[in-house]
């Protein structure tokens, strides 16, 4: 498989202003044809193809500012603090916030070309039921990846999340550095809700969770857990599939587990912001991002699985470059795997416990 670009801001801004509107192939006009030249792209670092922004600029005559950003809590602060996109890349939940504060606009579905190319399973989410407001793009699960020569596959099945306090591992494990994340770990082994409310279950997994932080020593990372992974630097990670994807594909030792308590299903969606200055240019780089060419450079340069159904086929197939690799396509239809939901009092009570863990 291609190796994964981690794309730097620098390069982005290269890529994005190398083609301005006379540097195109195309015979378009899109003054006349969209009303503007310029399109404004805010999305995830590590996140597309090596030449989907140069090739878009290409086939419609126009230039993309193309930024990005580490969190969706930074995207919507951005958006808040009046900045125009005309393109959002947002996850879930971020999505359905967006759309109770009337900060997206509705799509128009009679410009979207795509929407028959797409899995069945990205679709109509609760965040989202009819897709009235995103796109899905990339999708995926939180699961274990665990290197096969220290740990032995049929323990991590068999204990699920609960591997992670088995102090044989003591000083072994990467966690992912979100509140959000690591409490859905401590609830779903624990047998509750990720999304839940009460505060007594909340306090079993913030007291599950201070007890790995003590007895554990996990070191809490983002994306450096791919190449602390893929150069086996401890035995078990907490990685999102499409992480998980990249380093087994580059160290084959390691494997990926979503464990059987149940896990977040993940989905990171296009959406069209309602202070967006170009539309109509907007429905065409959806398109554009979501056709099959542009999803494979995508896939296969960051090693997410696609929401393009021809793609996830092709690259998890004999012969394709993710094939065999179990966290290329995630579970679905499984009953305790959930999306989460926005609630913002939720997360500023697990920001705070999870601040306390951290310090403790």
């Amino acid at each position: 498989m291609k190796k994964l670009v981690k794309i730097l801001a620098a390069g982005i801004l290269l890529i994005s202003t190398g083609c301005s509107s006379n540097e195109g192939s195309s015979d378009v006009d899109p003054i006349e044809t969209y009303g503007c030249d310029v399109i404004n792209v805010y999305n995830w670092g590590e996140y597309i193809g090596e030449d989907v922004v140069s090739n878009f600029e290409k086939t419609y005559n126009v230039r993309v500012n193309y930024s990005m950003f580490d969190s969706n809590e930074e995207m919507y602060t951005t958006l808040l603090g009046g900045n125009a996109y005309d393109i959002l890349v947002p996850s879930d939940y971020m999505i359905e916030r967006l759309i109770q504060e009337d900060l997206l606009q509705p799509l128009d579905k009679s410009k979207i070309t795509i929407l028959d190319d797409l899995a069945e399973g990205v679709l109509n989410k609760p965040y989202d039921p009819d897709n009235t407001y995103s796109i899905p793009y990339f999708w995926g699960s939180v699961g274990i990846l665990y290197d096969t020569t220290k740990v032995d596959p049929a323990k991590v099945e068999e204990m699920g999340w609960d591997i992670l306090k088995d102090t044989e591992y003591a000083g072994e494990i990467f966690m992912y550095d979100s509140e959000r994340d690591s409490f859905m770990v401590a609830l779903k082994a624990l047998g509750y809700s990720m999304n839940t409310e009460d505060d007594a279950e909340i306090e079993e997994a913030y007291q599950w969770l201070l007890e790995l932080h003590q007895t554990m020593d996990p070191a809490y990372v983002t994306d450096e857990v791919n190449d602390a992974m893929i150069n086996a630097e401890k035995s078990l990670a907490v990685v999102y599939s499409g992480a998980a994807a990249y380093i087994i594909a580059e160290n084959p030792d390691m494997a990926y587990f979503e464990p059987l308590q149940g896990t977040n299903l993940w989905n990171d969606a296009m959406v069209i912001p309602a202070n967006a200055k170009c539309p109509a240019l907007a429905h065409e780089f959806i398109n554009f991002a979501l056709s099959y060419d542009s999803m494979m450079d995508s896939s296969l340069t960051v090693g997410y699985t696609s929401a393009v159904q021809s793609v996830v086929d092709e690259l998890g197939s004999e012969g394709g470059d993710f094939y065999g690799n179990e966290a290329y396509t995630p579970r679905t239809g499984y009953e305790k795997d959930e999306v989460f939901t926005h609630n913002e009092v939720l997360k500023k009570k697990l920001s705070e416990l999870w601040i306390k863990i951290k310090v403790s």
